[in-house]
């Protein structure tokens, strides 16, 4: 146990502050002396050994009546090792501008408000922490240090399984472990959010399973130098309120959100997506992620693929730079899309180009699926423009008719022509149009033969034609008259056939059509 005779100068000033909550402030006020990356050059009027700092909070100086006891300490130099594992902290703790010569241990700690502000760590465990309050790190430099008991990786802040009453606020922070785990943070419990605002990691940041009711907001952060996987960010079935990657936000790296759920808005407005450095992995996960509001107008395309597989969202908002060039919308379920123009943004129906756009997006995905196209069509249908739901459903069969065998294929392409795989069914009639005319101006130059002599209704070419495409019934003219030019009788038999080949396509097409809907 210290006792006060053994403290030096700035330990006892820290000591007679403690009770009252005093600040203890050792900064010089001259900014070049101030700088706490040259922290470890500060002299012993400015260094706070961690054992006196371990010694107030678990009650060495009690509190004075009146008074809320508190340590409170700004530009010291905190030699030895800060170790609080498993302490019961019933004060606040409050270290600014601060130089750290060893890590600080808070696992397994029960504590009031912690805040380590503008300082210089050798890296912070604080696993399976419970904070009746706020976690500050603001503006601190965090650098990896030894693995982590939890998994035994190299860490520079673990919060593996904490939870936080308050907010978690690393924003404007910079927090180094490259290629191994800066931030772990498994199953956190943040109830007032996490805030990473301008926050810069070296290495893989890992939140997978937290709960934050307050949301994540990492607007302008940046992630560099991601995990051995070439992972930046892993949010793996984390349940929020609020994903804030916007305002410039850049990973390079993997962005992972598979089975996310984001309750309300989920955003990466004005964002840089590079994908991991070698270049060979996706830039953004979103596998069975669900969100009400997904705002994907990147700054640029990413660089690496969008994985979107069974991702559900109400509402897509998306511009020409958001899809890279391959995208993967197998099982993709959206409410409804809007494009990002000319600073607007508008529902992406009703224009010209509108179906050509969406059905160009869905073919970056690698291979053939219906969903994404059966998905686009029901969007189009709830929005009124029956027409482009019918012509995204004929671009699906299109691409479907890539994977057929030839015979299919032919078959596919004659489906097409004739009706539009039932979604276009007027063309039926343009055909029957252009045979009818064809046959009547052919047969119409010429008479026939006819099979009785004096039996059978006069000769109309009109009538004849129509006689010979349709299959089904007669006029009583095809059987009374038959031709001595052998090229009127081919062209006879040929409209034979195209009546038959129209009208299994007509059944065919419209029996397709009937059944999708």
């Amino acid at each position: 146990m210290l006792s006060y005779d053994e403290l030096t100068s700035p330990e006892r000033e820290l000591w007679d502050a403690f009770p009252e909550g005093r600040r203890v402030d050792l900064r010089t006020g001259v900014p070049e002396d101030d700088r706490v990356f040259e922290g470890g050059q500060w002299g012993p009027e400015r260094t706070v050994r961690a054992a006196v700092i371990v010694a107030l909070i678990q009650g060495a100086n009690t509190g004075q009546p009146g008074a809320v006891a508190r340590l409170r300490l700004a530009g010291a130099r905190i030699s030895g090792h800060l170790n609080l594992a498993g302490a019961q902290i019933a004060h606040a703790l409050s270290l600014e501008d601060c130089w750290f010569e060893e890590g600080v241990d808070l696992s397994g700690a029960s504590t009031q408000s912690i805040a380590i502000v503008g300082s210089r760590v050798p890296g912070v465990e604080a696993g399976l922490i419970r904070i009746e309050g706020r976690l500050d790190l603001r503006r601190s430099r965090l650098e990896s240090g030894s693995g982590s008991p939890f998994h035994r990786r190299v860490t520079a802040l673990s919060l593996i399984n904490a939870h936080v009453s308050g907010a978690v606020n690393l924003s404007g922070a910079e927090i180094t472990a490259p290629e191994e785990w800066a931030v772990s943070a498994g199953g956190l419990v943040a109830e007032g959010g996490v805030y990473c605002n301008g926050f810069v990691a070296h290495g893989e940041v890992r939140l997978m399973g937290a709960q934050l009711p307050g949301g994540l907001h990492m607007r302008g952060a940046r992630l560099e130098r991601p995990g051995q996987r070439g992972v930046a960010l892993a949010l793996d079935n984390v349940v929020a309120s609020t994903l804030d990657f916007s305002g410039g936000f850049t990973a390079h790296g993997t962005v992972r959100l598979r089975g996310a759920r984001v309750s309300d808005n989920l955003t990466f407005e004005g964002a840089v997506l590079n994908g991991p450095p070698d270049g060979d992995g996706p830039a953004l996960v979103g596998l069975l992620m669900q969100a009400v509001d997904f705002d994907f107008t990147l700054a640029r395309p990413p660089s690496g693929t969008v994985h979107l597989r069974g991702a559900q969202v109400s509402y897509l908002h998306d511009s020409e730079l958001s899809w890279p060039d391959v995208v993967e919308l197998d099982g993709f379920v959206y409410g409804s899309i809007k494009m990002d123009e000319a600073g607007g943004r508008r529902e992406a129906v009703g224009q010209r180009d509108s179906v050509a756009h969406r059905v160009a997006w869905i073919r970056r995905s690698p291979g053939y699926s219906p969903q994404p196209y059966e998905q686009l069509a029901s969007w189009y249908r709830k929005a009124g423009h029956d027409g482009d739901a019918r012509r995204v459903l004929l671009a699906k069969q299109r691409h479907r008719r890539r994977t057929l065998h030839p015979a299919a294929r032919v078959w596919g392409h004659l489906l097409d022509a004739t009706v539009g795989y039932g979604y276009r069914p007027w063309l039926a009639g343009v055909w029957l149009l252009a045979l009818t005319l064809l046959g009547t101006l052919s047969f119409g130059t010429h008479t026939p033969n006819p099979v009785k002599q004096g039996e059978g209704a006069p000769f109309q070419p009109l009538v004849y034609t129509l006689d010979l495409l349709i299959p089904i019934g007669g006029l009583g003219q095809r059987t009374a008259w038959y031709w001595s030019n052998g090229s009127l009788q081919w062209l006879a038999y040929l409209l034979i056939a195209f009546g038959w080949v129209l009208t299994t396509a007509v059944i065919a097409g419209v029996t397709r059509t009937l059944q999708k809907n």
